[in-house]
């Protein structure tokens, strides 16, 4: 029965190899188990941070919308009432009838403005933030045309208000060339 304890050999070292790789696979399956519950783990906080990056983009847009403040106007023809002529007016911020720009949010805003006179007449005219004198530009009878600009950066508030005005006795000239204007942005918000 020597042939039957040597198949039983056989048969037994057949079952221990096949045992010992069984438990080879299963020491692998537990490690892939282990990198793929890990992967899903790393998986998950990417989604959570994609998502989060999208919700960040997406208030950052509406936000960065909302900054959008610039106006640019001119004075009427033949230099009656306000300012008619309105080049741009983003955010709405600026007011034709009165010729007003109200802040709409806190920040530091950029202003201009351009005057011009015939010659023989006094031009002055100030930039104003609520109503106090910010700066002027003047030009006293030219002997020709005159013309004179300002510009100034100053920090607003919400519902601050600037605007320019004339002097007393003096005079602007404009037409559809628009010779005289006013113009103002944003920079940064505050």
């Amino acid at each position: 029965n020597e042939h039957g304890t040597i198949h039983l050999l056989i048969l037994f070292v057949h079952v221990f190899v096949a045992s010992e790789k069984l438990k080879n696979m299963e020491e692998r399956i537990q490690k892939l188990e282990e990198t793929l519950t890990k992967v899903m783990c790393e998986n998950a906080a990417l989604k959570s941070a994609v998502i989060d990056s999208q919700n960040k983009l997406e208030s950052l847009q509406k936000e960065n919308e909302a900054k959008k403040v610039a106006f640019s106007a001119g004075l009427l023809p033949f230099g009656i009432g306000h300012t008619g002529r309105v080049f741009s007016n983003f955010g709405s911020a600026y007011d034709s009838n009165t010729g007003v720009f109200t802040a709409p949010m806190n920040g530091v805003y950029y202003f201009r403005f351009y005057a011009h006179c015939h010659s023989g007449t006094k031009m002055a005219v100030s930039l104003l933030k609520n109503g106090q004198t910010q700066c002027s530009v003047f030009s006293w009878k030219p002997v020709t045309s005159g013309n004179a600009s300002n510009g100034i950066v100053l920090t607003l508030e919400s519902g601050d208000q600037t605007s320019t005005e004339l002097w007393p006795n003096t005079w602007v000239y404009d037409d559809k060339n628009s010779y005289t204007s006013f113009s103002g942005f944003l920079i940064f918000p505050l």
